[in-house]
């Protein structure tokens, strides 16, 4: 039963700026495992987990893959508005939205929002030795977002534009740009399915080995899909967990993968 009257204040504790790694380990399995099992709190290496999860268990993983939904433009006055997006809004299908030719519209967030009046702004991009424009309206505001409508001159995907002229979204407490780098590291090995704003950070230090060792020891893997969305960076401004509106997600779920989860059940 959710406690809805607990005080957020109760969830503040100090962590030092210089205990956040800002980079991720050279090798992603070398990363920390902390083990608790029976009242004892023990750690070991990531590559080790196969030795801690029983035979023939079921390894469930969430396949998205995160966006570069971070988008900079820049007034001609030089002011910059950033553009970051949340959902697909019309049409409001990832895969249809990251498909999409000529122009699409997406739920957002807009930084220095006060800045941009209704002026249609437009970030100029180069693929493929030939010079592209994206160009971005305001059409309404939706709930605490505001909708926009891209369009570009070519015919490439969203997908594709995105991929051109955006920058991966990693978490504000990094303090820190997003780097080339980025687009490798912060994504899980066996990402796949275009939507998330946030990794699902617990499935980064999975490798290719690590797989082969839990196949190793009958250990079963399975995918869901589920977009992690803004909410997740966004701070908690009421004073009570229960008066703090939590934020929706995409997610899908096959009926094969409900088959295996129920399948495993009770194993």
């Amino acid at each position: 039963m959710i406690q809805k009257n607990i005080k957020i204040s109760q969830y503040t504790y100090n962590l030092p700026d210089e205990k956040i790694a800002k980079y991720p380990l050279e090798k992603r399995d070398t990363s920390k495992l902390l083990i608790y099992n029976s009242q004892k709190i023990n750690s070991d290496y990531f590559y080790n987990i196969d030795k801690y999860l029983p035979q023939n268990s079921l390894v469930i993983a969430n396949n998205t893959k995160v966006i570069h939904a971070r988008l900079l433009f820049r007034k001609k006055t030089g002011a910059k508005i950033e553009i970051f997006c949340l959902n697909p809004y019309e049409p409001s299908e990832y895969n249809l939205a990251f498909e999409a030719r000529k122009n699409s519209k997406w739920q957002c967030i807009v930084g220095n929002l006060k800045k941009w009046k209704d002026e249609e702004l437009e970030l100029n991009f180069d693929f493929e030795n030939k010079q592209y424009s994206l160009k971005a309206k305001k059409i309404k505001r939706y709930e605490n977002e505001i909708i926009i409508e891209f369009s570009w001159n070519n015919n490439l995907t969203f997908g594709e534009v995105l991929e051109q002229t955006g920058k991966i979204p990693i978490p504000p407490y990094l303090n820190r740009e997003s780097e080339a780098n980025d687009n490798i590291r912060y994504q899980t090995v066996y990402s796949k399915q275009e939507g998330s704003v946030a990794a699902p950070t617990a499935g980064l230090h999975f490798t290719q080995q690590i797989f082969k060792k839990l196949s190793e020891k009958s250990i079963k893997f399975t995918e869901v899909t589920l977009h992690v969305g803004a909410g997740t960076f966004k701070p908690v401004k009421s004073e009570k967990i229960g008066d703090h509106q939590m934020h929706t997600e995409y997610f899908i779920v096959t009926k094969n993968t409900l088959r295996q989860i129920i399948d495993n059940l009770g194993k």
